[in-house]
Formats: structure tokens, C-alpha cells, sequence
């Protein structure tokens, strides 16, 4: 069957609803596809807060919040694009709120803010509370919100829709997607004049992560497979309080609360790191810190963990402030955080790379004059840059909101210069490469479950490419992948079922996990220094002479890959060393 819309957004996350809402509201037909419903997609795990410059609490501006953002990018965030998104940050916030966020409120009645790491005043000089939430279920909020608002304004939802493939033009445009419609096995075309990437991160490639199982970073594998860029992908952020164990995020809202991390001689250790923010410096160091104490022989017992001390900050902040944090601890580890401290270890969180993109998330080329037509992605998925080397904590959401709107707003003006113009004719068969695909894998008989090749690629991604990285473990985890495509290529599923067939997905899957999971190994062993969430043992110090510059990585899906390279945007703020 062939759906036919103006734009269609893959992946219904905070920035694909975002993105609809705007085009919707501009005038175009919008219809979201995700093989999750909306509901159920990984913005809504987000705790803690959205940060902006309110300055409802204490003095603040936009321009500490960009300082902040490109120190904690280790100055490898565009500095263009960070001022765009923090100078937009309060305004996006009051807009959220009349769209009817519930954020909680301070005791004059204003939208609360708490302290988060690396947030400070005057360019360094203090913590500053900046982060606007709602308890610590501030995704879930800004979900449930954004989906109620969508569906008020008719934007067409496609739920358990799973997308599996790009239909590009031969002259390199993108007029529409392939999908995989869970219920009933059945292949569709959407055919549309835009396609806005919206499908998140990549998580799951590791063993130890804060993401949902949904988190398979499909949309950069299809964006790849395509022939199109992918963009530091070497940069993934470890948050540095998840259950030990489980990766369960504690958000680090709980450290803007007070919460202490301690090791097991009770030594508030970030003392010794970060002097002057301590517990609330940016997220890389704040891992890299809690493995030198672990490998040093001070985890809890000798154990891979550290306790988040939360004993001091008292019950009615965890049970108002921190209710969720305070079920998890609960359900899933049998602490209590009101009298026990919570046993957490670094989990993997954040993609800072990604597909490439400008101000209005037009995906680009690799080439900052070039762009994809017809082709847009926002959110996780999406690299404009301005996470750089390590995200600020609070600026995922917003990179969401502000992004998501930017594509929504000139998606919406593109489809109305375009009105008077068709779509682009559809190639023939334009199912026949997704066909294809799902045929092989059901017809085959033997090999082994995917369960086996993904447990074996997470294993590797967690030994190899994790919080410390060097040459011999790259090395090996780039030799790994190679095994890895071909078990991945030789799955077999028992299922062979149209209904429900989720072992079918996840074979299609771990396909993609592959081709992505070389893109982020192959680019940390490129790059030969210690930057932000990308710190090698064997280069340990930051090298702007030859690293101050992004990372493009091209690949055949067949093990060759290439690298080039874009220059870094910088405006305001010279590089220099990160103190905390």
C-alpha cells in the first residue's frame, strides 16, 4: 500500500512531535510513523529537567548557558548553533508551558529550576540553578503534552510502523520511506515531498545503557546505506548514575538536589576533581572520575560501583522533588534513598554524534553548502553540532524542542513554496530492497538467534569503547565488527509469522547495530586525543593542532569506510583547557 503525505516523520520522540506540531500548525499534511507508540518513546525517560536561562530562581543569562554549553562540549560544539539554541531557550520554554507542560512551580509561583552539572553563573564562577522540570518526569510531561496537542491539531499517527529504508531519487533527493507494519507483517510506501528523521539513539549497541530496548539507532544505519554521512560518531556519553548493574538512569537532578557521590572509604571523592562544582561537574568527568576510583580499589567492596548518597537531603525532596528515582531505587535495587545510599556505576546515555544537519535541520552532505533535498532530521538521531564532545546535562531536551520546531517551522515553509509542485515519482519497486531483505531472513534455515550476535556486539561495545578507550581495545572492537556482519547477516528466527513478528525486527536490528556500532569504534580509533566522552588512555590530553575539527565518516556497509573532516564553528569562546 502507498500513503501519501507532504512530510512524514520518522519516530515520534519529543523532536519528531515537535516537528509535527510546527508543520502541522504551518499547513502541511503531516503524518508520524514509529514502530513504538508516541507514548512509549524514549523522551519520555527523561528525568531531571530542560534547561534555560529564566533566571526564576538567581540571575541568569543565555550567554553563561552558551559559555557553559561549549566549555562542556570541550569546544567542539558550534558555537553558532549553541547560541541559536540557548538564546531560544527561554522562549521555548513559556511556549511549552502554554501548550500545558505542568512544570512544577517555586514558592512565587514561577516555573522551579534546580542546579545541574557544569550549569554555572558569570562564565564559570558558581553553580546557577537552570533547569526547568516537572518532579523528575519532565519527558514524560513534555510527551504527553506535545502528543495531546498534535493529535488536537490532526496531525495522521502510524503507530507500529516500523521504517526500514529511505527512497532516494537518482539525483539524491528523498521523496518518501519504506515501512514494516507490525500488526499484520505487510510492507508500505510512504510517499511524500519531505522525510524528517526523528528516531533517537543508539544505546543499545552497549551493554550497560539508560536507553529503551526501542534505542537501535536505526535511522543512522538507514542514512548510511543510503551513501549519506554520519558525524562524530566517536562521542557517546556515559551518565555517570545508573543502577549498578541495570543502567537504570538516577538522574542527575538528584545531584542538583544535593546528593553526594561517595566511595567506599564514605570520601566525597569529586572533591578532589572538580573543587568547585564537585558532584555537579559535566557528565564525562564526573565517569571518568568514578572508574580512576574504582580501578584505585575504592568501589563498594571492592565492587565495580559507588553509592549515590542521598541520606542527608530528607524525604519530602525525594517523595515531591525525586518521586521517581525514589521508585526505582526501590522496585529495582531494594533501597531505600530516604536512609540507604543507592549503589550506582557509569551506563551509556547519549549519542553526541549523528547525522549531520544545519540550523534548520536540513541534512546535509558532509558539506556545510550542501544538503540532502527533501531529507531533515532532529533530536538524538541528529548532529547540528551543538553537544560537540559531551553533552551538557538539561540540553538534550531542549536541543528536542528548539531543533524539532526550527524543522517543523521550515519544513512547513518548504511544503508551501512546493505547493503548486508534485511529489517526486516514486523509482519502481521501491519496497523491492526492504522485500528482499525481510524474504532472506525468513526463508533461512539455519544459523544462529540474534539473541547470540547481540549480546556478543553489546559485550564487545562495553569492553572496548566505553568510558576509556586505547588503541589495542579499538582495534579490537573494529576487528570485531567484521565477524559480527556476517553472524549478523546469517540470523535465523523461528518466528515466520506475519503477526507480531518482533524477532523478525530485531533481526533487521542488529543488521543495523553493525553498520553504526564500526561508524562509532572506526572513529574512536581515528582520532587520536582525549576529548569530552572521548578519552584514550594512549593520546590523554585534548590536541586542537589536529583535532579541533569534526569527524565525517562514510561507509558501504561492507567494512570499507572513509573519513573527512568539517571545521568547528567558533564565534565567542577560544578554546582553552577545562577547569571545574
Amino acid at each position: 500500500m502507498i500513503f501519501s503525505h507532504d512530510v512524514v516523520i520518522v519516530g515520534a520522540g519529543g523532536a519528531g512531535l515537535m516537528a509535527a506540531l510546527y508543520a502541522k500548525e504551518g499547513g502541511a499534511d503531516v503524518a508520524v510513523v514509529s514502530k513504538l507508540h508516541p507514548l512509549r518513546s524514549h523522551t519520555g525517560a527523561a528525568q531531571g529537567g530542560i534547561g534555560a536561562a529564566l533566571g526564576n530562581e538567581e540571575e541568569d543569562n543565555w550567554l553563561w548557558h552558551t559559555f557553559d554549553t561549549v566549555k562542556g562540549s570541550d569546544y567542539l560544539g558550534d558555537q553558532d548553533a549553541i547560541e541559536i539554541m540557548c538564546k531560544d531557550a527561554p522562549r521555548t520554554i513559556i511556549e511549552l508551558e502554554h501548550y500545558g507542560v505542568p512544570f512544577s512551580r517555586n514558592k512565587q509561583g514561577k516555573i522551579s529550576q534546580r542546579r545541574f552539572g557544569g550549569h554555572t553563573r558569570n562564565f564559570g564562577e558558581a553553580a546557577v540553578r537552570r533547569a526547568c522540570h516537572a518532579a523528575d518526569r519532565t519527558g514524560h510531561a513534555i510527551m504527553h503534552t506535545l502528543y495531546d496537542q498534535c493529535t488536537r491539531q490532526g496531525v495522521r499517527f502510524y503507530d507500529e510502523y516500523q521504517v526500514l529504508d529511505l527512497i532516494m531519487t537518482p539525483d539524491g533527493a528523498c521523496n518518501g520511506a519504506v515501512a514494516y507494519e507490525i500488526l499484520t507483517g505487510e510492507v508500505h510506501t510512504f510517499h511524500s515531498k519531505i522525510v524528517c528523521m526523528a528516531t533517537g539513539g543508539y544505546g543499545r549497541a552497549f551493554k550497560t545503557t539508560s536507553n529503551a530496548h526501542a534505542g537501535t539507532g536505526d535511522g543512522l544505519a538507514m542514512v548510511l546505506r543510503n551513501g549519506l554521512p554520519l558525524e562524530d560518531m566517536e562521542f557517546v556519553q556515559f551518565h555517570p548514575t545508573g543502577l549498578y548493574r541495570l543502567g537504570i538512569l538516577i538522574t542527575e537532578g538528584a545531584r542538583g538536589e544535593g546528593g553526594i557521590l561517595r566511595n567506599n572509604d564514605g570520601e566525597r571523592f569529586m572533591e578532589r576533581y572538580a573543587p568547585t562544582v564537585k558532584d555537579l561537574a559535566p557528565r564525562d568527568l564526573v565517569s571518568q572520575c568514578m572508574y580512576k576510583e574504582i580501578r584505585a580499589g575504592r568501589g563498594i567492596n571492592g565492587k565495580e560501583h559507588l553509592y549515590l548518597d542521598m541520606t542527608h537531603v530528607g524525604e519530602e525532596v525525594l517523595l515531591k522533588k525525586l518521586p521517581e528515582i525514589t521508585i526505582f531505587s526501590r522496585t529495582y535495587m531494594g533501597v531505600d534513598p530516604i536512609t540507604e545510599p543507592i549503589p550506582v556505576a557509569p551506563t551509556c546515555h547519549y549519542a553526541m554524534g549523528g547525522i549531520p544537519t544545519n540550523f534548520n535541520s536540513q541534512v546535509e552532505t558532509g558539506n556545510r553548502e550542501a544538503i540532502v533535498p527533501g531529507l531533515y532530521a532532529a533530536g538524538e538521531c541528529a548532529c547540528v553540532s551543538v553537544h560537540g564532545a559531551n553533552r551538557l546535562g538539561t540540553n538534550s531536551l531542549l536541543d528536542l524542542v528548539v531543533f524539532g520546531r526550527r524543522a517543523g517551522m521550515a519544513m512547513a515553509q518548504e511544503i508551501e513554496e512546493r505547493r503548486r509542485e508534485r511529489k517526486l515519482p516514486l523509482p519502481d519497486a521501491p519496497e523491492k530492497r526492504t522485500r528482499d531483505m525481510l524474504e532472506a531472513i525468513l526463508s533461512r534455515t539455519e544459523g544462529e538467534p540474534v539473541v547470540n550476535v547481540r549480546t556478543d556486539l553489546q559485550q564487545s561495545m562495553m569492553d572496548n569503547v566505553s568510558v576509556f578507550r586505547n588503541d589495542e581495545t579499538l582495534s579490537t572492537a573494529v576487528a570485531d565488527m567484521e565477524g559480527l556482519r556476517q553472524r549478523a547477516r546469517n540470523v535465523v528466527v523461528r518466528d515466520k509469522g506475519k503477526a507480531f513478528n518482533t524477532e523478525l525486527m530485531d533481526a533487521v536490528e542488529i543488521d543495523f547495530m553493525v553498520d553504526y556500532a564500526e561508524a562509532i569504534a572506526a572513529g574512536a580509533h581515528h582520532r587520536t586525543e582525549s576529548r569530552g566522552a572521548h578519552s584514550r588512555e594512549d593520546y590523554d590530553k585534548r590536541n586542537d593542532d589536529e583535532w579541533l575539527k569534526h569527524t565525517i565518516y562514510q561507509s558501504d556497509c561492507e567494512g570499507n569506510f572513509e573519513f573527512s573532516y568539517k571545521d568547528v564553528v567558533i564565534t565567542r569562546f577560544q578554546p582553552k583547557e577545562r577547569k571545574y
